[in-house]
């Protein structure tokens, strides 16, 4: 035991948002998308409008086409809307409000694969 709560580490439990507002992917709210019942999923590329942070864009959209997934694409510039996900390096990728890359530039495969690990949506 510690004083003023330092000391002991207690393992913190993290919960992993849903774009249903569920609590996880584990847990849906409905069935359907990353198996809740949202259509599609969104996935936001946040960037500074550099060359690239374009070519994130362009890999996260042939991604989305190759995977055939019902999905939508955004490519964000406003630093606000930048800083309100806690990204301090471009280009970064938000699948569903939750930050999955940031800082480095994805190939549209390593994207799929990042997907794939995310249990995205269904394809169309």
């Amino acid at each position: 035991m510690g004083l003023f709560g330092f000391g002991k580490k207690t393992k913190e439990e993290t919960k992993v948002g849903c774009c249903c507002g569920g609590t996880s992917v584990s847990e849906p709210v409905n069935e359907g998308c990353c198996a809740c019942g949202e259509k599609g999923c969104n996935i936001k590329v946040l960037g500074a409008g550099c060359k690239a942070c374009h070519e994130q864009y362009e890999n996260v959209k042939k991604a989305v086409a190759n995977m055939k997934l019902d999905a939508e694409v955004e490519y964000i510039t406003d630093m606000e809307k930048v800083m309100s996900y806690g990204v301090m390096s471009m280009p970064a990728i938000v699948v569903n409000e939750q930050v999955v890359s940031m800082g480095k530039v994805l190939k549209a495969s390593q994207v799929e694969e990042l997907l794939k690990k995310l249990d995205t949506p269904k394809t169309l």
